[in-house]
């Protein structure tokens, strides 16, 4: 069986909103990040990224993790690159390019994206210093915004005209710069896009178990 390790508050939700679109029945193991505890190795502290059991799983201490019937892997856009081929019909690759097409995309966004996108999320509109780094950041985010812009105005997805797990990888990753609209008001199919991704049941049941989740 299927185990995916991590709390929905965290990378995992590439994978377990995937799993969700591909309706395979999975354990969900709620590995939460030791940095949001006090004393992650307190001995009533829950299961974490430094706990004894979780590290037999992932020396490397980060989630999301997998285990599919005794296959491990780390890293949440590999997960889900591997879920989406093993699981994925229309989902995952037809064909050799389409995988590779996929790869590029996630890694595309994981790269040129996601440290800005962060930065973003975690930063305060309401202090001139949070401002200040929203507009740096955003600057920064032109370029590959405008590269999905042009790309995602042909088709209306990443790859094969067809909602794929580059569309989640790379969706999830924007979705850190969502809270800044200005990043998408002049780019109406990137703003499509990721409502449009964002509108899907799959989505909204992994964002639903995220939100019930301690903040």
């Amino acid at each position: 069986m299927l185990t995916i390790y991590g709390v929905y508050r965290s990378r995992a939700t590439r994978p377990l909103w995937l799993a969700e679109e591909l309706d395979i029945p999975f354990r969900h193991v709620p590995v939460i990040q030791a940095y949001r505890l006090p004393d992650p190795m307190a001995p009533d502290a829950p299961v974490n990224t430094l706990s004894p059991e979780f590290r037999s799983v992932n020396p490397m201490t980060m989630i999301p993790s997998m285990d599919d019937d005794g296959f491990v892997l780390h890293e949440s856009l590999a997960i889900s690159l591997y879920l989406a081929k093993k699981y994925g019909g229309e989902i995952g690759p037809k064909s050799i390019e389409e995988e590779a097409l996929m790869i590029q995309w996630s890694l595309f966004a994981a790269t040129g994206i996601e440290t800005n996108a962060l930065k973003i999320q975690s930063s305060n509109l309401e202090t001139e210093q949070g401002k200040a780094d929203i507009e740096v950041c955003a600057r920064s985010l032109k370029r590959p915004f405008d590269a999905l812009e042009e790309h995602l105005k042909a088709g209306g997805y990443l790859v094969g005209d067809r909602f794929t797990v580059a569309d989640i990888n790379v969706a999830e990753i924007v979705r850190y710069a969502q809270g800044y609209s200005p990043l998408f008001e002049g780019r109406p199919a990137l703003k499509a896009w990721i409502e449009k991704c964002q509108a899907r049941p799959g989505f909204k049941a992994m964002w639903e178990k995220r939100m019930a989740e301690p903040a």
